[in-house]
């Protein structure tokens, strides 16, 4: 085998394998990052999903409420005689915005029925046994009109009049009208099936749009759910057409599980994806490796001309280039003098090494010195706990399981604490260039903060959203720009552990630029503390690392823009972040 057909193969495996390892490290972030995004949608929708179902029922409590206090139903509960008050209620929900309305004596027939009238006298039963209807508020039932089986949420009011009483059985049918109220992102639908007949029925699963269709592939995940009771996640289909749906079960009256919400996300923009790194890869593979070829080519054409390339490293050298070295291909005076050659530059390249190495061992040094101070708090701990661990097995072995479980769960926070360490350090160290797209910085606010819309009610923290409707886009890097709101998001909830006020405002510069500002209403920071903020390593708090507002301020750096804080010890802290427009 020649020297010129060995280097083709060196360059084409190199060329490979580096290109197959980006490659593969490319799709296994865009895999993480996909299904990251995923999740955060789907709680974001389930979120928007519990608001509305909490909304209308609330409104549906409201309206049987005031039905069971209107002069009405005081009229129908006083009377001795029912039959005069057959068609009353069908004129109550149509006043209320009411699917269903039924005023039911207290013997539990019924007087009235809007959506079925020809019921009068049937008895319902349920309703004598419940014996507090009020705090039960409104829930899901199974109900029986004149074309079929429908799944509505009820509520339940009385009215009283001496020893008599009157149900009023008020609510709304949940069908499709319900479901094209919620807001869906671009690649995700949401279905619904209800839980009425006791075989799976296709035509009880429905979408915004009524009847959704092939309901064949849900079926095994919707009887999963309804059979287990419980939450799931299973990824259908397969290729473009893959989709992952998030069900969640939806428990009705006597805790009956009456439906089925299905949360639907699409997999074709992660299968597209992955299919362009591929074919990305391969083209750059083939292009290296013709590039490999003409390198070749010039490498072994080189060798044939010792006396040149040894007059090209000489010029090298003194031009400063000093680990410039000459290959020796020949045992006579040239290599000899090319021997020569690289032995002054090998001692030349030997005093810059050792310049270099000590530089190395300083910052080598610097880096040990940060580290042992942010792993020092975790392992301590660690220790403890193996070591009271270690002491209950050989002397209390009847409490080594207590022990054991408590040592368990200390060793996990530890563990989680040490790997959140490790994740801020491997952040800061890897910050790509941005790449700069025009990016609305009032869409990208929204969207953000509605993805923190369940951690701030968890941490009793007021949103206030103020975006000013002048903004124009601007060349930013929009992924970067959402890392830097949420990282500050993040520090204002983390200043508010009592709960308060987070203001988010965007002004338009009078350059064209964009202000953003995030203020809290937590505990402040000294005039100290503002000067060293951004500095890499140094925090504030107990459990940072110190370089959360040091990526902030180098991404702020890369859009060549400005970041600020302005805070005092008591009254909240905030962060001014100006983008000029170019």
């Amino acid at each position: 085998m020649t020297f010129r057909t060995r280097l083709l193969l060196i360059f084409t495996v190199a060329i490979i394998a580096s290109v197959g390892m980006v490659e593969w490290l490319i799709a296994g972030i865009t895999r993480e990052s996909f299904e990251r995004t995923e999740a955060q949608r789907v709680d974001a929708l389930v979120a928007q999903f519990q608001k509305e179902f909490t909304r209308r029922k609330g409104e549906i409590v409201h309206a049987v409420n005031a039905i069971a206090n209107s002069d009405a139903v005081a009229n129908v509960t006083s009377a001795t005689d029912y039959s005069p008050f057959v068609n009353e209620a069908p004129p109550l929900a149509a006043s209320y915005r009411l699917d269903l309305l039924e005023l039911v004596a207290g013997d539990g027939s019924i007087i009235s029925s809007a959506e079925w009238p020809a019921r009068f006298g049937y008895p319902e039963a349920w309703l004598t046994e419940e014996g507090n209807w009020k705090a039960r508020g409104a829930f899901l039932k199974r109900e029986e009109v004149p074309h079929g089986v429908v799944l509505s949420l009820v509520s339940v009011g009385v009215s009283s009049a001496g020893d008599q009483k009157v149900y009023v059985v008020g609510g709304q049918i949940l069908d499709s009208d319900f479901l094209s109220t919620l807001v869906l992102p671009a690649g995700m639908r949401v279905l619904l099936y209800r839980n009425l007949d006791p075989q799976f029925s296709p035509d009880q699963l429905i979408d915004a749009y009524g009847t959704a269709g092939n309901a064949a592939p849900l079926r095994p995940l919707i009887q999963q759910v309804i059979h287990q009771r419980r939450d799931t996640v299973e990824t259908i289909g397969s290729g473009v057409e893959a989709e992952t749906f998030h069900a969640s079960a939806l428990p009705g009256y006597e805790n009956s599980l009456l439906g089925v919400l299905l949360i639907g996300s699409s997999r074709r923009a992660l299968v597209e994806l992955e299919g362009s790194v591929r074919r990305t890869g391969i083209f750059v593979a083939a292009g290296g490796i013709l590039l490999g070829m003409l390198l070749t080519w010039w490498a072994t054409a080189q060798i044939t001309r010792p006396v040149r390339r040894l007059a090209e490293s000489a010029g090298k050298v003194a031009a400063g280039n000093w680990d410039t070295t000459v290959e020796i291909v020949s045992s006579d005076e040239i290599g000899k003098l090319a021997g020569a050659f690289n032995r002054m530059t090998h001692q030349l390249v030997e005093q810059r090494q050792r310049l270099l190495q000590a530089e190395r061992v300083a910052a080598w040094r610097e880096l040990a010195r940060r580290l042992a101070h942010e792993l020092k708090n975790p392992l301590f701990p660690l220790q403890i706990t193996v070591e009271n661990m270690q002491r209950a097995r050989e002397r209390y072995p009847d409490q080594f399981d207590e022990v054991f479980r408590e040592g368990t769960a200390t060793l996990l926070a530890e563990l989680a604490n040490l790997k959140q360490i490790i994740g801020r350090f491997s952040d800061f160290a890897k910050m790509p260039a941005p790449e700069m797209q025009p990016l609305d910085f009032n869409a990208m606010t929204a969207e953000t903060m509605r993805l923190f819309d369940a951690q701030l009610a968890n941490a009793r923290v007021t949103a206030n959203l103020q975006l000013d409707p002048r903004l124009r886009p601007i060349p930013s890097d929009h992924e970067q720009m959402t890392r830097v709101l949420r990282n500050l998001v993040l520090n204002a909830v983390d200043a508010m552990p009592q709960g308060g006020t987070l203001t988010v405002r965007t002004a338009a510069l009078p350059n064209g630029g964009v202000r953003l500002e995030i203020s809290d209403t937590g505990q402040g920071l000294t005039p100290e503390e503002c000067e060293r903020l951004f500095t890499p390593y140094y925090t504030t708090k107990t459990h940072g690392t110190g370089l959360g507002l040091a990526i902030v301020q180098s991404v702020i750096s890369d859009h060549h823009g400005s970041i600020s804080v302005e805070s005092q010890p008591g009254k909240g802290a905030t962060f001014r972040i100006e983008l000029n427009a170019p």
